[in-house]
C-alpha cells in the first residue's frame, strides 16, 4: 500500500525563513508561486528577463529577478518551466548557484529520472506533483481545499528532504486532498505510459478512429462528431464524478449492454500488447531518448503531427460545432 500524507502528517516548519525562488510562471508556476506567498512563505520569481511572465509576476505582486540571480538567491529552487527547457536553464542558470543545504524541487521526475540533469550530491532533490492544472490548483486552494499531489525524494543529504517536501505540499494546500508518497521513476514511467496509451495518445485514436468509422458507413460528419467525440466529455464526467459503475448506472441499459459487450472486441489483447510495447519502451528509456533527439532537431515530427491533426475532418467538423453552440469563442 502507498503511504498517504495528509494536514496533519506536513508542517511548513522546513520552509519557514527561506529564500524559495521559483522558476517558469506558467500553469503550474503561476498557481504554485501564489499558494506558496499565500501560505506565508518568501517567494521570488526567476525569469527571462523582458518576457510577458516578467511583466505578469510583477503585476501580481513578485519580486522577479533574472533566472541566474534568482537561484543564488535561494534555499528552495521550483524548476516549473517545460520538461525541454529545463536542462540547458539548469545548466547555465541553476547549477553554479547550488551548494550544500540547497533543494532543488520538480513538478515532474522526467530530466531527473533520465539523467538530462544530474544535481550534485549534497544538495535535496524532491518532487511535489500536483495532480491537476495549475488553474485549478489555484482556484482549489482560494476554495479553502486543494488538489491531491504526488511527493517523492531523489537526494536527501539533508536528512530532511520528506520534510520539506511535505511542506511544500500542504503550502500548496495539496496536503488538504492527501498526498502519496512515491518515487521519480514511478511517477515518470507512469505519467509517460497513461499520457500515451490513455489520456492523450489512446483517447485521441479512438476518438478520430469512431469518426472515421462513422462517415465511412455514411453517418454526416456532424452526427459521428457528436457521437465520437461530443459526448465523450459527458462519460468521462461521469466517471470521474462516480467511477466506472457509477457512469454505468447513469446510462441505459442499451448503453450498458452494448459498451460491456462490444468494447472488449474493440480494446481487446492486441491493443494491450500494444500498450505493453510502449510501457518497455518508457522503461528502457528508448521514447525518452527519440523526444530529446525530436526536440533538439527542431520538433519538425511533432510540427508535423500537429498540422495533420488539425487538418483531420473531425477538427474541422468540431471547431464550428463548438462555435456554433458557444464552447468555443
Amino acid at each position: 500500500m502507498v503511504k498517504v500524507y495528509f494536514e496533519k502528517d506536513a508542517s511548513l516548519t522546513p520552509l519557514k525563513n527561506k529564500t524559495i525562488t521559483v522558476i517558469g510562471y506558467g500553469s503550474q508556476g503561476h498557481a504554485q508561486a501564489q499558494n506558496l506567498r499565500d501560505s506565508g512563505l518568501n517567494v521570488i520569481i526567476g525569469l527571462r528577463k523582458g518576457g510577458e511572465s516578467w511583466k505578469k509576476a510583477q503585476k501580481d505582486g513578485f519580486k522577479v529577478y533574472e533566472i541566474s540571480e534568482a537561484a543564488e538567491k535561494a534555499d528552495v529552487i521550483f524548476v516549473l518551466v517545460p520538461d525541454m527547457a529545463q536542462p540547458e536553464i539548469y545548466a547555465r542558470d541553476i547549477a553554479p548557484h547550488l551548494h550544500e543545504g540547497k533543494t532543488l524541487d520538480f513538478a515532474h521526475g522526467f530530466n531527473i529520472h533520465f539523467k538530462q540533469i544530474v544535481p550534485p550530491k549534497n544538495v535535496d532533490v524532491i518532487m511535489v506533483a500536483p495532480k491537476s492544472p495549475g488553474i485549478r490548483l489555484r482556484e482549489t486552494y482560494q476554495a479553502g481545499f486543494g488538489v491531491p499531489a504526488l511527493v517523492a525524494v531523489y537526494q536527501n543529504p539533508s536528512g530532511m528532504a520528506m520534510e520539506t517536501a511535505l511542506a511544500v505540499a500542504k503550502a500548496l494546500g495539496c496536503t488538504r486532498a492527501g498526498v502519496i508518497e512515491t518515487t521519480f521513476k514511478d511517477e515518470t514511467e507512469s505519467d509517460l505510459i497513461g499520457e500515451q496509451t490513455v489520456l492523450v495518445g489512446g483517447l485521441i485514436e479512438l476518438i478520430k478512429n469512431g469518426f472515421d468509422v462513422l462517415v465511412e458507413n455514411g453517418y454526416p460528419p456532424e452526427l459521428a462528431y457528436f457521437e465520437a467525440c461530443n459526448e465523450a466529455k459527458l462519460i468521462m464526467d461521469l466517471i470521474y464524478q462516480k467511477g466506472i459503475i457509477g457512469m454505468l448506472r447513469a446510462v441505459s441499459d442499451t448503453a450498458k449492454y452494448g459498451g460491456l459487450t462490444v468494447g472488449p472486441k474493440v480494446i481487446d489483447e492486441h491493443v494491450k500488447e500494444n500498450m505493453r510495447k510502449t510501457v518497455k519502451n518508457v522503461q528502457n528509456g528508448s521514447f525518452a531518448k527519440e523526444w530529446v533527439e525530436e526536440h533538439k532537431s527542431g520538433e519538425k515530427r511533432l510540427k508535423a503531427l500537429m498540422e495533420e491533426i488539425e487538418k483531420h475532418p473531425l477538427e474541422q467538423v468540431g471547431k464550428f460545432i463548438r462555435k456554433t453552440s458557444g464552447i468555443e469563442k
